[in-house]
This record gives structure tokens, sequence and C-alpha cells, in this order.
């Protein structure tokens, strides 16, 4: 089992930025890949950010890339997300997401990032 809590999220104006963590605890040498997703009132969940466990390789959807960035906190075994220029379309619930060698997927509780226009 592995547990995430994230932190980090809150209130900005459009242009501004935000800094999102994510804790890990438990079984933490199993995760192969780390990442974020959002999920925007009535729309799909949807991934932001992704980082492997062994070369820290990254990947980004077209919406946020240039302007998110993602990276391992080897300190608390978690994941930080970077956000700038960010816009009102980046209003969501964002996850913290973990995914092991044998494809058990785990959540974090989710945080809530407004950004005001």
């Amino acid at each position: 089992q592995v547990q995430l809590v994230e932190s980090g999220g809150g209130l900005v104006q459009a242009g501004g930025s935000l800094r999102l963590s994510c804790a890990a605890s438990g079984s933490i040498f199993s995760i192969n890949i780390m990442g974020w997703y959002r999920q925007a009132p009535g729309k799909q969940r949807e991934m932001v950010a992704s980082v492997t466990s062994d070369d820290g390789r990254t990947n980004y959807p077209d919406s946020v890339k240039g302007r998110f960035t993602i990276s391992r906190d080897n300190d608390n075994c978690g994941v930080h997300l970077r956000m700038n220029k960010l816009k009102p379309e980046d209003t969501a619930v964002y996850y913290c997401n973990a995914v092991n060698g044998i494809g058990d997927t785990y959540w974090g509780q989710g945080t809530q990032v407004t950004v005001s226009s």
C-alpha cells in the first residue's frame, strides 16, 4: 500500500504561480511512476505531469507543457508540481498519483486549485 498526501493548492490570479507537493509513505520502494492529474467540474480526470522513478523521465500534455514542471523530492519520497503562468482553465482539483510495478494505482485526496481571471 502507498499513501499520498497533497498540499499547496489555493486561489491565484491568472498569470500567477503555485507549487503543489505530494508526500508518499508506505511501500514507496514499489513505485514505478508518480504523477499529477486534475479534474475540473463536469470533465474527466486528466494527467498533467508524470515522472518515472528509475530515470526521472517526465511527460506533459501540450496543455501544460512549458508551464508546469514536475520534480521528485527524495527527502519525503514524493513529488512537486510547479505551475507557472496559470490560466483560469487550469482550475481543478489536483490529485497526486502513484503506480507500482504490477499496475496498482494510488491516489491522494486531492487539492483545489482555483485561478481567477
